[in-house]
């Protein structure tokens, strides 16, 4: 059996920044452990597959190791393969995932938005074991929500970190989260998951459901810019409305091929 694959550099406007997703489309749904090897062979923080569901797409998400309940990089490039490659005309796309309904539009400047939920963090003092050991830091505050949240005070405290990525695999969550004012960006980000086996990855959409929200009462303002300072660099435009978090960023496909299953 051969099925369609894209790899797609997300959160950029140019190849080999962002972060790539390959991107799967599907007539119907694969055994689960199919689609976990073929994520684990392309060895890219994500692998996506979409299954057409009526008047919407039905959405999943794995990393090489396990499938995962959010992810936002992956699913602008599913929206932008859906647009660029696949014939979709409508410039609104609905997917529904493990996290309820996604809704993401294509606006007039050519960037993608998704609208994803908001995932408040909450200030924590449970500081779970090794956390600031592995990130080699002494102290800073900390929030938890589906991710481990650690609030730097500096762009340049977060560009300079070196983590112990064994001893941060052992933190009992998704994966942690470093964050800090930005120089050219109101708020930057890193964001680790060797929980999921991607040490760091380079533009993580999902994390900003934490991020922005967090960002958005710190500065007071709802609209915001971000920046994942990873060697890649991501650009995203945030906006909090709600309970929701709309992300705005671009895309550029780096390959299409087929895989042999």
């Amino acid at each position: 059996m051969k099925l369609p694959v894209y790899i797609v550099d997300a959160f950029t406007d140019k190849l080999f920044g962002g972060n790539s997703a390959a991107v799967c489309p599907l007539e119907h749904w694969l055994d689960d452990q199919l689609m976990q090897s073929l994520a684990a062979e392309n060895k890219l923080s994500e692998t996506v597959f979409f299954v057409k569901n009526d008047g919407h797409y039905d959405i999943r998400w794995f990393t090489p190791a396990t499938e995962v309940k959010l992810c936002g990089h992956a699913t602008l490039a599913s929206a932008h393969i859906m647009f660029t490659e696949l014939g979709y005309t409508d410039d609104k796309i609905e997917f529904n995932s493990l996290s309820g309904l996604l809704k993401v539009v294509r606006n007039a400047d050519g960037k993608i938005q998704l609208d994803f939920p908001a995932n408040r963090p909450e200030k924590t003092n449970e500081i779970p074991d090794g956390l600031f050991e592995s990130l080699g830091i002494k102290n800073a505050p900390v929030y938890k929500s589906f991710d481990y949240m650690v609030v730097l005070p500096t762009q340049a405290d977060v560009e300079k970190l070196n983590p112990d990525f064994k001893t941060l695999g052992e933190v009992k969550a998704r994966g942690v989260i470093v964050t800090a004012r930005g120089n050219e960006a109101d708020f930057i980000s890193r964001c680790f998951y060797p929980q999921c086996g991607i040490d760091e990855d380079s533009v993580t959409g999902s994390a900003h459901t934490i991020t922005a929200p967090y960002w958005a009462g710190q500065l007071g303002k709802d609209k915001l810019k971000a920046i994942q300072v990873s060697k890649r660099r991501g650009f995203l435009d945030c906006e909090l409305v709600g309970d929701r978090v709309l992300m705005s960023g671009e895309a550029v496909t780096y390959l299409r091929g087929e895989c042999y299953v």
